[in-house]
């Protein structure tokens, strides 16, 4: 169960996510600017809504400690679609 997330820009695209779940998990993401404008949104926004829709489908502490966008979207065939959708609300 994630009881917070902390979302850090560290800069040139990468950010610093500490989940606090029974511990802190810590990831770094890397926000590749052509998946960014792929999806279509802001970057951080997208970091927020990537480790979300992440989080629904594994354990923090499962997840990889470092993660690119491109990655992720080559693993779920719908994170993009999906992505798009949840952040179009948010809008």
């Amino acid at each position: 169960m994630n009881t917070g997330t902390d979302i850090e820009f560290v800069g040139d695209h990468e950010y610093l996510v500490r989940i606090t779940v029974d511990d802190i998990v810590t990831l770094r993401v890397y926000a590749d600017p052509e998946m960014v404008a792929h999806i279509g949104a802001a970057e951080a926004h997208i970091v927020a809504a990537t480790i979300a829709y992440l989080t629904d489908r594994q354990q923090p502490d499962e997840l990889p400690t470092d993660l690119d966008l491109q990655d992720v979207a080559a693993a779920y065939d719908d994170y993009v679609d999906r992505l798009r959708a949840d952040l179009r609300q948010v809008v």
